[in-house]
């Protein structure tokens, strides 16, 4: 166990925020008891969104940020546990999906079609959470950890989402195979068999090139927690490792998939908030082919309060508020240069666009897509890599690191 000069360990919180933290757990019980009347699923799938809020925060878990660093820096650690979310992921959703129902609700995964319009999405949000600083989930829980500018991140993010929904039909006529999914095609088992042992190579292949792969218990903020939490105290004030976050990940999207009846999803969420101000300010959902559908009319007839993206995305905002106030580490912060403002508003407006054309962002497009062995999930990973060394060479035009 590693400590400092004064035998504190390196961990150790800092004092906690107190006001911050009775805020979070204040709204966190009038959400839950507000949000029941919509049922108790939408309860406890608000209070999970809560959890992945604060397993992002303590853990560091970022996807844009993990990309950056395996392609600047050699730096591997954060792919290897995506690795690992993925692998744990796909063992837990595999029995629930070949079941169909769980406890009489239907459960089905992300699974979309193969084809250029998802690839040129994955591409382009690869662009995007490079200038933006962060990817769908990285940007509700940066939101409620303090910074003032991801809060501009978000606010493009759901205009970019919303105006693909109005522009939907200009791509749905591109090449495209049908979905696949592995388990159609192969079954069960031998999609989980052929997805391990994928994972097993790229673990063995991402850690011979990068030798930092090898410690995963990397250090999110000043200091190398352990594998796992070592106290109570450590688990509630944080911070973990990147192996405890993707274990923690890949636990809370599969309650998802089984209480939602589908896995953890962000953009969908972000679309209908602009929508709904839209509507608010008059604009007429029956004009769109898209927001017209039966199903779009029922989301917004129903508001975003009966909405399981909506909810969940909410939950991580407060979540990551509250893992920020327990660290003592909530900060408001905000990036004041013309620069990073033009990264952020042209960055959100990229990931917004982009996430709906490629069936979804990261969690969607990619967690969630992977972990139901379809086809288009690979192909998201594929192309945002692609896109993320585009992203990364445009930073420095914005005066943002790598």
């Amino acid at each position: 166990m590693s400590s400092s000069v004064s035998g504190e360990p390196l961990w150790a919180p800092f004092r906690p925020h107190r006001l911050i933290i009775a805020i979070a757990l204040a709204l966190f019980t009038v959400g839950t008891i507000t949000l029941n009347r919509y049922g108790w699923q939408q309860s406890l799938l608000f209070l999970i969104g809560g959890l992945l809020g604060l397993t992002l925060y303590h853990s560091s878990f970022g996807f844009a940020s993990a990309y950056r660093k395996l392609l600047v820096h050699r730096d591997a650690r954060g792919a290897i546990a995506q690795i690992i979310m993925l692998a744990i992921a796909t063992v837990l959703f595999a029995p629930t999906l070949a079941a169909g129902t769980v406890f009489g609700q239907p459960v089905r995964g992300a699974v979309a079609p193969v084809g250029v319009q998802g690839a040129i999405g994955a591409f382009l949000f690869g662009i995007g959470m490079q200038l933006g600083g962060a990817c769908g989930c990285g940007t509700l829980y940066t939101v409620g950890s303090g910074s003032i500018t991801m809060l501009i991140t978000l606010v493009t993010f759901c205009i970019g989402a919303f105006a693909a929904s109005l522009t939907r039909q200009l791509w749905v006529n591109l090449p495209a195979l049908p979905a696949i999914s592995l388990a159609d095609n192969l079954g069960w088992f031998w999609a989980v068999v052929l997805q391990l042992t994928i994972f097993a190579a790229l673990f063995v292949a991402l850690g011979r090139i990068f030798p930092s792969a090898k410690a995963l218990s990397s250090p999110p903020l000043t200091s190398s927690p352990p594998l796992f939490p070592s106290s109570l105290t450590q688990l509630i004030y944080g911070p973990w490792s990147l192996l405890t976050g993707a274990i923690a990940l890949s636990l809370l999207n599969w309650l998802t998939l089984i209480l939602s009846g589908q896995p953890w999803r962000i953009t969908w969420g972000f679309a209908l908030w602009a929508a709904e101000i839209a509507s608010f300010l008059g604009w007429d959902s029956t004009s769109s082919p898209f927001w017209k559908t039966a199903n779009a009319q029922a989301a917004l007839t129903n508001g975003v309060f009966a909405d399981v993206s909506s909810v969940m995305n909410g939950g991580i905002v407060l979540g990551s508020l509250l893992a920020a106030g327990l660290a003592g580490r909530w900060v408001p912060t905000f990036g004041p240069s013309k620069q990073i403002l033009a990264a952020a508003i042209l960055g959100g407006l990229l990931m917004g666009y982009s996430a709906f054309l490629a069936y979804g962002c990261n969690v969607s497009g990619f967690f969630g897509a992977i972990a139901s062995t379809s086809l288009h999930g690979w192909l998201w990973i594929v192309a945002a890599l692609l896109g993320t060394a585009i992203g990364v060479r445009l930073r420095p035009l914005f005066r943002l690191p790598n």
